[in-house]
């Protein structure tokens, strides 16, 4: 397994590169588009998995939540014979709109956020076949001045 840092000549991390500049601009539709007719997003620290139309809840929630939300890049590995990416990163942002989580809604804290996050990617033809997003959760909260 050979794993690459910015590879510029990569299909795969092309293709996950746009996935976060399409949600930066918070458009839903094109972050939908980018997936496979079956593919889906598992956002595993709140224990969801989205599919179809749903995976564009995920893009509405955050910018509804953080309006000013920014995903700051790291890392990226891209492991072309698997058709996989794995990206470290930050989401960054205000707390200024209601968090709808799962388990229930967060009211606007105002506080800032700096949570690490680490993104698994597998591709398929060309399209994201599934996302897991780990985003660490209890920082996140933490941050939020819940704990």
């Amino acid at each position: 397994m050979k794993a690459s840092l910015v590879n510029p000549n990569s299909k795969n991390e092309t293709l996950i590169r746009e996935l976060y500049r399409i949600a930066e601009i918070q458009d839903t539709k094109g972050f939908v588009d980018l997936f496979a007719e079956d593919g889906y997003f598992w956002d595993v620290s709140a224990g969801t998995k989205y599919y179809g139309e749903d995976i564009g809840k995920t893009v509405d929630v955050y910018a509804t939540a953080f309006p000013d939300m920014h995903r700051e890049l790291y890392d990226l590995y891209v492991l072309e014979d698997e058709n996989t990416v794995v990206v470290e990163l930050s989401l960054n942002g205000t707390h200024k709109g209601p968090l709808q989580l799962p388990s229930g809604t967060i009211p606007a804290t105002g506080k800032t956020m700096q949570t690490p996050c680490c993104d698994v990617f597998k591709i398929e033809n060309g399209k994201i076949k599934s996302f897991h997003c780990y985003t660490a959760a209890t920082i996140m909260l933490g941050q939020l001045g819940l704990f």
